[in-house]
């Protein structure tokens, strides 16, 4: 073990984070569950502190004070079992997370109660909705399966996101920043407050540029977000409509850097090469999302609400890029013959691939509460309807200009009823169960590689939960909190799945997830520890083998499981002093498996069995620990001096299901500091300063990668592609606020 890593442990076991509550004090842990005029399915979404499940909240303050410009997943690298990684290596652009190991396309995401995840991939991106954090008021995360929820289901966690509260006061703010890689964030906010009429408004423009660490990984973002919202003057009816939009265009990074470029050169971008060694000039992702979202909450009397939402979608951009030695026969064309006889089978050219799709639906719920009984019943009825086609827009010969090669639909219906009741059996034991039906039915239209598949799939999946907790009052004001619960999922295939050949398609997967933990909260002292089990059958994996199109699909494996503790604390060492940290020790397991690689000696794959191997990137250790200072806690505001320091330690993790340590990314430490500084002004409510050091010791590392292998001339080669972060960096802002 490395020096710095004992380090990082020893301050783990002084002082850890907590389970409920990131940086936040016991006075408002229970902000969600007292929130019930939210106009919104976040309610019913969402679970409060008696359920029987991991949970993390984030506030508002805590969400203002770690939000540094870059995307969602570094916004919620200190909560527990958390990876992130940053295709640019700078946490802007393409950026994605995964949880207990599990990945983007695993956890379910909603904003406001809405999905938020790709109706096709399954994936969230979070590039397509910019600087979402700088109008966002609260986060929910739930590890494990959770309650039920809108969208995709969550086989790994569920986030939600609320970013449509408003405040009574009017404000105004207005932030620059700049840093690292001709980094710059710019943001205007502002509000009217709640008018005498019950109307309000408020906007949000936001522009964010960055060259990126990697070469050529630059990223141009802009989002907007207006919202109107009216209130009845008994509050009982409250009407909101939200306008999210974003626009990206990016530097493609997405290939990663090869093993042997990491010692020479760790910004290497191979993507865009031509011929003569020089890059194409754009290779780029564009790519715009409106987000539109009407919310209606009305309070029916004493113990009934009802909550509905309407909701659309809108998103259309393309890659455009540069192919090197592309065969006329992918583009259903024959080989190109010259006046003098000679005849070529490939030429280069560029093409844009287009995503042009509607996504839109209603969502509704209605909230019974009293006498801590709880019961909530709602449901969604989701619509995707997406288009993908592609242009060949220059070649060197052979291929006109604008000739489009593909054009294909693909259809998909997903409707989802649930029922959750929380119900007090006994002083402080509280029974929870939750059921939920979800009916899905998925039309493709063809593929760019074979459009002439057609895929007709209708899935239905039950998914019922239920736990127990128990919580009792201790002396001195302190509480403990017991729960266990039990949770079955069931998730459709993605559409690169459907791909392979209809005669063996995948079938969908399912995951049993049983959880228990335990909770202690005093003044000063916060302390959790969770152990989960979550079992797989049917689970997608990748491993290596082609499919009748000649492309590379994930594999159903019958048994795999995911078992581990999450252990969390947080302890006020003085006043002006706050330490905390989390820790993640798990297991990770596929049961069986058959890898497959390339046989470019005598055609066809080479096939090898595994038996109790390592799940891809998913490591048996993480662990972060970290410290708040705010010295001047006890004068006047005008000194108010905020410094945070945490670190990170994420163990080894393999490339792919082998377990085989050439294939893997060896174990790193990262550490990151901010300090912040707040003074109220004659002229302005607040000047604020913020300086973000990252990575701060300078540490070469990656975060994510792939590997692939095959046999020539009697030798297996196997290339790894990793995915570099980058070193020592810094942001420093300005904030005006009124």
């Amino acid at each position: 073990m490395k020096p710095i890593q004992p380090l990082i442990a020893g301050i783990f076991l002084l002082n850890a984070l907590p389970l409920q509550a990131l940086a936040q004090d016991s006075s408002r842990m229970d902000t969600l569950h007292a929130a019930t005029l939210m106009p919104v399915e976040v309610r019913a979404i969402r679970v409060n502190d008696n359920s029987p499940f991991a949970v993390t909240n984030l506030n508002e303050e805590h969400i203002r004070r770690n939000n540094t410009g870059r995307d969602i997943p570094y916004l919620l690298d200190q909560t527990p079992s958390v990876i992130v990684n940053s295709d640019a290596g700078t946490g802007i652009g393409y950026t994605d997370m995964r949880i207990r190991g599990t990945d983007n396309a695993r956890i379910n995401f909603t904003l406001n109660g809405i999905p938020l995840n790709d109706a096709e991939s399954q994936g969230a991106f979070f590039v397509d909705f910019p600087d979402l954090m700088s109008s966002t008021q609260s986060i929910q995360v739930q590890r494990g399966v959770g309650s039920s929820t809108n969208g995709s289901g969550a086989f790994g966690a569920s986030v939600n996101i609320s970013n449509i509260e408003q405040s009574d006061e009017a404000s105004a703010m207005l932030y620059n920043s700049y840093g690292s890689f001709q980094t710059w964030h710019n943001l205007l906010r502002a509000g009217t407050g709640r008018l005498k009429s019950g109307f309000q408004f408020d906007l949000r423009l936001s522009r964010q540029t960055s060259d990126g660490y990697i070469e050529r990984s630059y990223a141009q973002l802009k989002s907007l977000q207006f919202l109107a919202g009216w209130r009845s003057d008994n509050n009982k009816t409250q009407i909101k409509f939200n306008l999210l939009s974003g626009t990206e265009r990016t530097g493609q990074a997405w290939n990663g850097v090869p093993e042997d470029s990491l010692n020479t050169n760790r910004r290497y971008n191979e993507l865009g090469i031509k011929p003569d060694g020089s890059y194409y000039n754009d290779q780029s992702d564009n790519y715009r999302q409106d987000y539109y979202q009407l919310f209606l909450h009305q309070e029916l009397d004493t113990y009934w609400k009802l909550n509905g939402a309407l909701f659309l979608t809108r998103g259309k951009g393309f890659y455009n890029e540069y192919k090197q030695g592309e065969s006329f026969s992918d583009y259903d064309l024959p080989d190109f013959s010259t006046p003098s006889g000679d005849t070529f089978s490939q030429t280069n050219l560029t093409r844009k691939l287009w995503l042009d799709n509607y996504y839109y639906g209603l969502t509704g719920s209605a909230v019974y509460h009293k006498n801590r009984t709880e019961l909530i019943i709602g449901g969604s009825a989701l619509q995707y309807d997406g288009r993908h086609y592609g242009d060949v827009t220059w070649a060197d010969y052979g291929i006109p200009n604008d000739y489009r090669w593909y054009d294909l639909n693909a259809f998909k219906t997903d409707l989802n009823l649930y029922a959750k009741w929380q119900q007090p059996l006994w002083k402080g034991l509280y029974l929870f169960t939750d059921l939920q039906l979800r009916d899905v039915q998925y039309t493709l239209n063809g593929f760019r590689k074979n459009p002439a598949i057609r895929i007709r799939e209708h899935f239905t999946f039950l998914n019922p939960k239920a736990g127990i907790s128990y919580l009792k009052s201790h002396a001195g004001g302190a509480q403990s909190k017991a729960y266990i619960s039990f949770a079955l999922a069931g998730k459709e295939p993605n559409r690169d799945d459907f791909e392979a050949s209809p005669a063996d398609l995948p079938v969908p997967e399912k995951l049993y997830d049983a959880e228990a933990g335990y909770q202690y909260r005093k003044p000063g002292l916060d302390l959790g520890a969770g152990l989960y089990y979550m079992y797989y059958s049917n689970q997608l994996i990748a491993t290596g083998k082609i499919n009748d199109v000649g492309a590379y699909t994930r594999t159903n494996v019958p048994n795999s499981y995911r078992a581990g503790i999450e252990l969390t604390a947080q302890v006020k060492a003085a006043e002006w002093l706050l330490a905390f940290g989390n820790a993640t020790f798990s297991k990770n397991k596929i049961a069986r498996f058959t890898e497959y690689y390339d046989n470019y000696d005598e055609g066809g794959q080479v096939a090898i069995s595994h038996t109790q191997t390592d799940i891809a990137l998913s490591p048996n250790t993480i662990v972060m620990a970290g410290m708040t200072l705010t010295p001047f806690v006890s004068m006047p505001k005008a000194y108010d001096l905020h410094i945070s320091l945490n670190g990170k330690y994420i163990g080894r993790q393999y490339l792919d299901n082998t377990s085989n340590s050439n294939r893997s990314i060896s174990a790193y430490t990262v550490f990151n500091t901010q300090v912040q500084y707040r003074l109220p002004l004659k002229w302005v409510n607040e000047l604020g300063l913020t300086l973000s050091l990252n990575n701060i010791f300078n540490k070469m590392y990656e975060s994510k990668g792939y590997t692939y292998s095959y046999l020539y001339d009697g030798a297996v080669t196997t290339a790894n592609y990793y995915y570099p972060q980058a070193g020592f960096n810094w942001m420093f802002g300005l904030s005006l606020k009124w």
